[in-house]
């Protein structure tokens, strides 16, 4: 690796490309438009084991990866990178408490494989298998009424490892506040302002839970990662865990930036994609139940199912969670949130929080809001606690994040899906041709075994 001067700006726009890699953008921007047309090494041709990074004692410095840089995600690094985040960033614990894993029964399926499905927009059809090469799948894990019918672990990621998942982070975060609305906690219809006084004067001061939750708040607030004076930027500044510059004047944390948002149109009429409305529920749940996102999330899910790793989030500098695309955690452990959702909060015959917490994310979101939003290949879906709903005959709905992340539960078919991925181009954009079709074939085939 060449030498290179550490500058602020240099750790701005690295952190800039942690968060542009945690948001879950569906609309492809000039940047990915861009990596689209680029050629990348393959699957196999881009694993970590050929390139030697991080390895020896100290690894060689051309093999030495860096944040300060951007070199740790930069594709082909990103594929070790995902599966070492706690070793580049700063992070904070959430417990999987003192249980003993929950056992999970295998019933593998050797058909799977062999499946076949018809890509988006394409006249031939690929394998099953095929497809997790196509998508640069790191693991991935199917429950059938609760057993594993299928697991494979690919690049750097092993069983005992864990994966940032990025935007699939905001599922979990939704999911909380849902608990904390069924159990009284917290009440959708107040205004933020109820939870989170700071925010008064910012874009969030007239908008009730309920629309940060659904993402139909009307922010003054661009993701446009080609524009270089687009607010991603400054959120990113305010998020970088580093000393800021000297000459620094902008907000310090993701809360101090988002008292900064202001307001463009009316809330509760379009639906809008932002990761710092994310953040923003993250802030709403933790000044409602008096505990930290990591905290809660520990409590009320991660040390009640049996999971066998601890998960972490990254964290900014005054150790607050990036709510909006911060999480990682195991393949297997994934799997059981997964499956705790499709049982309605019930896990091994305990309920361990209330069915209604689901039951309003089944409920799905105001499609009319959905359709005004630039999402024109996810026809048809809505959006609800910060789950993507296909409103497919199915109802099918899933968690997604960016390079390739998803849980998807097809309630019809008994079936929870994790895949976990590192796919060069970060926008689905770039994999939904061949993964929902691909997830709907084996749906398919597992509704026709019952």
């Amino acid at each position: 690796m060449k030498n290179s001067i550490i500058t602020p700006q240099k750790i701005v726009l690295t952190y800039a490309k942690q968060i542009f890699a945690s948001a879950a953008i569906f609309f492809i921007t000039t940047n990915c438009m861009a990596q689209n047309k680029k050629e990348f090494l393959s699957a196999k041709e881009s694993e970590p084991s050929n390139f030697g990074w991080m390895q020896g004692f100290p690894p060689p410095r051309e093999k030495v990866l860096h944040t300060w840089d951007g070199s740790f995600f930069e594709f082909p690094a990103i594929r070790w990178s995902v599966v070492h985040m706690r070793e580049m960033l700063p992070t904070q614990n959430v417990s999987r408490g003192l249980k003993m894993p929950s056992k999970l029964n295998y019933n593998l399926d050797k058909n799977i494989d062999a499946l076949t499905f018809l890509p988006w927009k394409l006249s031939k059809k690929m394998t099953w298998e095929e497809s997790l090469w196509e998508n640069y799948t790191d693991g991935i894990i199917i429950l059938h009424k609760g057993e594993v019918v299928y697991e494979r672990y690919f690049s750097e990621l092993k069983p005992n490892d864990v994966h940032a998942v990025m935007s699939l982070t905001k599922s979990l975060t939704g999911t909380l506040a849902a608990i904390l609305v069924a159990e009284g906690t917290l009440v959708e219809n107040k205004l933020v302002t109820f939870y989170v006084p700071e925010l008064k004067n910012s874009a969030y001061g007239d908008a009730t839970v309920r629309q940060v939750m659904d993402m139909t708040t009307a922010l003054k607030y661009s993701e446009d990662y080609s524009n270089p004076k687009a607010d991603i930027w400054q959120f990113s500044a305010a998020g970088n865990p580093a000393e800021k510059p000297a000459d620094y004047k902008g907000p310090n944390g993701y809360y101090e930036y988002l008292e900064t948002v202001k307001k463009e149109g009316t809330h509760g009429e379009i639906f809008g994609y932002k990761t710092v409305n994310a953040d923003a529920l993250g802030w709403i749940i933790s000044k409602a139940s008096g505990k930290s996102v990591t905290q809660l999330l520990s409590e009320k899910i991660w040390s009640k199912i049996g999971m066998e790793e601890d998960a972490y989030y990254q964290i900014d500098s005054k150790g607050t969670p990036f709510a909006g695309g911060g999480f990682n955690a195991g393949l297997r452990d994934l799997a059981r949130f997964g499956e705790l959702i499709r049982n309605h909060g019930q896990f091994n015959g305990e309920q361990i929080f209330p069915t209604q917490a689901v039951k309003d994310i089944l409920k799905g979101g105001n499609k009319i809001a959905f359709e005004k939003s630039d999402h024109p290949e996810l026809k048809g879906w809505s959006y609800r606690n910060m789950w993507w709903m296909t409103e497919n005959p199915d109802g099918a709905f899933s968690a997604r994040g960016v390079h390739g992340q998803t849980i998807y539960i097809n309630p019809a078919a008994e079936m929870v899906l994790v895949r976990l991925a590192s796919h060069p181009v970060a926008g689905n954009a770039a994999n939904d041709a061949t993964s929902l079709p691909a997830y709907q074939a084996v749906a398919d085939y597992l509704k026709s075994k019952k």
